[in-house]
């Protein structure tokens, strides 16, 4: 497949808001290679993902604010000036989302809409790309999945998620502006908070393998998902910024492989070198929201912009447990 290349970055002034986390700070340490002028906003909410030990490399060579998207007095300051947002902040557990929504709606749809209304305020020529998600899509009905897909999401995450990218292609359409959406698959890789298992449920399993803890299996685990390793992810957010073409669209990213959980066990323990899991019934609040069976086309985005994953299940797990062995303790 013919392989795609990035854009240098040199001097442009980008934001990424949420850029303390698994997604956000893997697109900083990206953008700094690139040559771009980051600035990186994140509230550091706790049980967030938001971790200092995830930008230690590039710490010197990029701004950091501590500040919410919900503060639009706050947000518009480091928006006026920028080239390029990323809008990567998120309230991202499915279950929390259940339990709380009133805190969903407020992070996931009023604060994604304070940084839309600050751009076309303050900056209406700025790139925005938004990180949106696989569950916005829900249970499928046909498989692979691709962007005709209906749109029937299980739980509240995903139905505001799905709000926050129409509101993207609002501001398009009325306005103009330069916005695109990426529906981000099930992530894996260095830099995702391992403290609990309410999203990034894959880093989630290595440290149990890594610590020699019981993995839990629901049920048989014979749903499949389909997995993204980081640097795809990150890739295919960065081209988005580079073409014109990508204005006012939105695309599914994918891996071209489904597996399915039990196998994505067995393959950790393997690549781990150790660990053991358990079959356990449902939880009913995680049946209640299961999706089953997830498999989506990346073939939109590679028509478009040329992004294919590049990293396959095997090698990103290689890669992934190999910065845990030497950086566990930040992520415990």
């Amino acid at each position: 497949m013919k392989e795609y290349s990035l854009a240098r970055m040199d001097g442009q002034r980008v934001l990424v808001t949420g850029g303390l986390g698994f997604v956000g700070s893997n697109l900083a340490q990206k953008l700094v290679e690139l040559g771009a002028e980051v600035t990186i906003y994140d509230a550091m909410i706790e049980t967030s993902g938001a971790n200092m030990a995830n930008i230690r490399e590039i710490q010197d060579r990029v701004e950091v604010v501590i500040g919410d998207i919900r503060d639009f007095n706050l947000l518009r300051e480091h928006i006026k000036d920028k080239e390029v947002i990323f809008n990567n902040a998120a309230q991202s557990s499915h279950l929390d989302s259940m339990e709380d929504p009133l805190l969903d709606i407020d992070i996931n749809c009023r604060g994604i809409m304070n940084v839309l209304k600050a751009c076309r305020k303050y900056n209406d020529s700025v790139k925005i790309v938004y990180s949106g998600t696989r569950g916005q899509l829900g249970r499928l009905i046909r498989s692979p999945a691709d962007e005709t897909h209906p749109e029937n999401p299980t739980d509240i995450y995903g139905v505001n998620k799905l709000a926050a990218e129409k509101y993207h292609m609002v501001y398009h359409s009325a306005y103009g502006m330069h916005t695109t959406c990426i529906r981000l698959n099930n992530g894996y890789g260095p830099r995702s908070q391992m403290k609990h298992a309410k999203f990034g449920i894959l880093n989630w399993f290595i440290r149990r393998a890594m610590l020699n803890e019981v993995i839990t299996v629901y049920g048989e685990g014979k749903q499949t998902r389909d997995y993204n390793y980081i640097d795809d992810m990150v890739d295919a957010l960065i081209l988005a910024t580079q073409s014109e073409k990508s204005d006012g669209e939105f695309f599914l990213i994918g891996s071209g492989k489904e597996i399915s959980i039990i196998d994505l066990i067995k393959l950790i323990i393997k690549t781990v070198g150790h660990g053991s899991y358990e079959h356990v019934p449902w939880p009913e609040e995680s049946k209640k929201i299961e999706i089953g069976n997830f498999f989506v086309t990346y073939e939109k985005i590679h028509r478009t912009l040329g992004w294919h994953p590049t990293t396959g299940i095997e090698e990103g797990l290689k890669k992934t447990v190999n910065f845990y062995r030497e950086r566990l303790q930040d992520y415990i």
